[in-house]
């Protein structure tokens, strides 16, 4: 399974394969064809609530990754879906995040990874 990371915001690369956004809201700033993805997820994004609460308590990253993972559960069909992608193609997820090692991207990948098909 190749799953990479990458901010948005960063110019697209052949190397990317399959771009798939992975935040609820567009990103400020790019517009779809800027952005050059095959998918946009916005239903395996965090909730509104916990989005927002994440915002406002940057400290919190162990309470937000296990609330993230909880609500990813409800979503077991799509994420089966793009980890079978994933297993035969490079995907890469999409985040808008300055913060690039505490985002739900990351979340995101680690619970792909240990998804079984």
């Amino acid at each position: 399974m190749t799953i990479q990371l990458k901010r948005i915001y960063d110019d697209a690369s052949s190397d990317d394969g399959y771009r798939v956004l992975v935040d609820k809201l567009w990103p400020r700033g790019i517009s779809k064809d800027a952005a050059n993805l095959d998918e946009w997820i916005k239903d395996i994004a965090p909730s509104d609530e916990l989005r927002q609460w994440f915002h406002s308590n940057r400290s919190e990253w162990g309470d937000f990754r296990n609330r993230y993972l909880s609500e990813l559960k409800k979503h077991k069909e799509a994420l089966r879906d793009l980890a079978s992608k994933a297993s035969s193609e490079k995907v890469t997820l999409l985040y808008s995040s300055k913060d690039t090692e505490h985002n739900n991207a990351v979340v995101l990948k680690e619970y792909l990874e240990k998804l079984t098909l």
